[in-house]
């Protein structure tokens, strides 16, 4: 069930939340990055970032986050970016993998694999 506590918050609320800042210390955060928690919420926590570790046990993607707290994306990649910077959750950003699957095998690897078929 998707929760909007924040769609009539006050601006006031937001700036507050984010303690002022704008963009993201982290420009790779996309909105289909997916996070997942590394820690335990820890006492003295902001409470967004509490919600944020508990939400994201397994892989959520920001805007899923985004939609669940009912805050802006801009927001929410500020939130995960501080979270990210103390190694509270890691990301897996999406281009990265695309990266990784398109890449082609060593040609040593593949000589070998050929001599093996050849030799069956």
């Amino acid at each position: 069930m998707i929760r909007r506590e924040l769609d009539n918050e006050d601006p006031d609320r937001l700036y507050t939340v984010t303690r002022g800042r704008s963009k993201a210390d982290d420009p790779a955060l996309d909105i289909v990055t997916l996070i997942v928690s590394a820690a335990e919420p820890a006492a003295g926590m902001q409470s967004e970032h509490v919600r944020i570790l508990d939400l994201c046990q397994a892989p959520t993607a920001v805007v899923e986050i985004a939609a669940v707290l009912g805050l802006p994306v801009g927001v929410v990649k500020i939130l995960v970016s501080d979270l990210l910077r103390d190694n509270k959750v890691t990301a897996r950003h999406p281009s990265s993998s695309a990266r990784a699957r398109t890449q082609l095998p060593d040609a040593a690897i593949l000589k070998k694999v050929l001599v093996g078929l050849h030799n069956l």
